[in-house]
């Protein structure tokens, strides 16, 4: 499932291809075609992310929500700008990781390093992975099918909904929420969501959050992956963030330390910044050089536990354990997070 750093990408994207511009639209799946209908033809005129879902606003006070869900992803093709200022934006992000620790060096040696999924994450700030010709925007998943020569390229797979301008395509894939809403539904649907750092006052978002939390008997382990308590959270980030607070995922959510819960929410801050810039869920700190190339590389190297059930903890040695929580996979350290 794409998380909220990946959704603030694909909106970064449409601010640079889409808005501003007159779209076509459809469906060619079927099942979005009196939607499509209703926004073909209009100008896209903003675009805004808050935690894992995507709204799109056309002339007429009409808006898209899109929530990717689990499987859903954003296809890209013809022209794809990218930001004029991706060096410097990410030679900032890069000098100085969560801790503060300088990583200029490590930045400048990696700058050319493509991960394991076909992304040269310095270079590219909001341009996605490309592979094949197109561009696809979520989090785990590759380009399809494809030379990149023709333009409109032929709709491939199960595709619900097309947006073509005169030189990008943008096609929408498996999303479990894809429908046009009006601009209070738009502020009604957000204001059910948790505060998102990207979006709300860092100091008001800290305070929701942790008056919440505060309150609730619920483990923090399901509490971070609620999008009511806070937005853009998913399995990756949770089971990162709550190492990184040395913190037992089973411990109720009122008995956490007040302090400890406010710095989740400010390692949350940190961490989905450099997810937007990078393209990288990358949460490890005070890596050389050669280890920070490594880990903008492969994704095995970027993190303190997720996805390691077995393999012996990168501090205490003890073995990560994999259970279900919330039917999702929590990979934790039973030594470390007591």
């Amino acid at each position: 499932m794409p998380e909220g750093h990946s959704v603030h990408r694909i909106a970064r994207q449409f601010d640079r291809n889409i808005v501003g511009r007159t779209v076509a639209a459809c469906s060619p799946q079927g099942r979005f075609a009196e939607g499509a209908s209703v926004i073909d033809g209009r100008e896209a005129v903003a675009v805004r992310a808050v935690g894992k879902q995507m709204f799109l606003a056309f002339d007429g006070d009409l808006w898209l929500r899109v929530h990717l869900g689990m499987y859903g992803a954003w296809d890209f093709a013809g022209e794809i700008l990218v930001d004029p200022t991706i060096a410097s934006a990410n030679g900032r992000m890069g000098q100085t990781n969560q801790r503060g620790t300088d990583l200029g060096a490590a930045v400048e040696a990696a700058a050319s390093v493509f991960d394991d999924a076909g992304e040269n994450s310095l270079s590219s700030i909001g341009a996605p992975r490309r592979a094949r010709g197109r561009v696809r925007m979520s989090e785990q998943t590759q380009g399809l099918g494809g030379d990149g020569d023709d333009f409109p390229p032929p709709v491939v797979g199960q595709v619900r909904l097309r947006l073509l301008t005169e030189v990008t395509c943008a096609d929408l894939r498996g999303p479990t929420a894809c429908e046009l809403q009006s601009p209070d539904e738009v502020q009604a649907t957000i204001a059910k969501l948790g505060p998102d750092p990207l979006v709300d006052d860092l100091a008001e978002g800290e305070e929701r959050f942790t008056a919440v939390v505060r309150r609730k008997p619920t483990p923090i382990g399901l509490l971070l992956m609620d999008q009511n308590v806070v937005s853009g959270i998913g399995n990756v980030y949770r089971a990162e963030l709550l190492y990184r607070a040395l913190l037992d995922p089973h411990t109720p959510g009122k008995l956490v330390p007040e302090a400890v819960v406010r710095e989740i929410w400010r390692d949350w801050a940190r961490l989905l910044v450099i997810g937007v810039e990078t393209g990288q869920m990358m949460t490890m700190d005070d890596l050389d050089p050669e280890a920070y190339r490594r880990a903008m590389a492969h994704r095995d190297d970027r993190h303190w536990v997720y996805h390691r059930a077995g393999l012996p903890c990168r501090v205490c040695g003890t073995e990560i354990v994999l259970e279900e929580m919330g039917a999702r996979k929590l990979y934790w350290c039973p030594s470390c997070q007591k």
